[in-house]
């Protein structure tokens, strides 16, 4: 690993630890996403307490943490591997902030955003297929978790050479929705529309 690799693998990780949701919420004067709704400072929860207009905010602000020093690290010729590292410091970063007390997101948008500068096909396969999940089920969390696990295959039909960082990529964000996963299984799981209790 170059001092290069690392000086981006940890930028990516203070990028990804700037709360777009918190910071969103508090320009809007919309209560706290830590500790309004379901608690996560993320696009789905601020659609929840404010709105579309807040969420997509929040989306397009978490996925540009994701693009930003992904998309640089490729044109400095950061090799694919790498590539997946720094994409994971950005999640992890959204995950774990450390500029907000470590409390962040599922890094979902952010995880998006990494992918994207692969392909706009790419993009559009993963798009087309959480929005499919949502459709049919209404719930967000479960359209997450079958996505990031069918992108490691899109991604290997349409750039092979990235499945290995992008599964590793994959991998945390369905670790980090274990809770999620629990509550789908329970049936306690909110769908989107629906309240949720602070405590899920």
């Amino acid at each position: 690993m170059t001092s290069l690799t690392l000086a981006i693998i940890i930028f990516a990780y203070l990028l990804g630890s700037i709360s777009s949701a918190v910071l969103i919420c508090r320009l809007l004067k919309l209560p706290d996403p830590r500790s309004a709704g379901s608690n996560n400072p993320g696009a789905t929860n601020v659609l929840r307490i404010g709105g579309k207009k807040a969420a997509l905010a929040v989306l397009l602000a978490d996925m540009l943490k994701g693009t930003i020093p992904v998309w640089g690290s490729y044109y400095l010729g950061v090799d694919s591997l790498m590539l997946g590292v720094i994409a994971i410091a950005a999640c992890l970063g959204h995950m774990y902030p450390i500029f907000f007390h470590f409390k962040g997101g599922k890094g979902v948008a952010t995880a998006l955003g990494s992918v994207a500068p692969i392909g706009l096909g790419l993009t559009g396969l993963i798009v087309a297929t959480w929005l499919a999940i949502v459709v049919v089920f209404r719930y967000s969390s479960l359209a997450a978790i079958v996505t990031v696990l069918l992108t490691p295959f899109y991604t290997w039909m349409v750039r092979p050479e990235f499945t290995l960082p992008v599964a590793m990529l994959c991998c945390l964000i369905v670790l980090r929705h274990h809770q999620n996963i629990r509550r789908l299984f329970e049936g306690t799981e909110p769908k989107i529309g629906q309240k949720q209790s602070s405590s899920s």
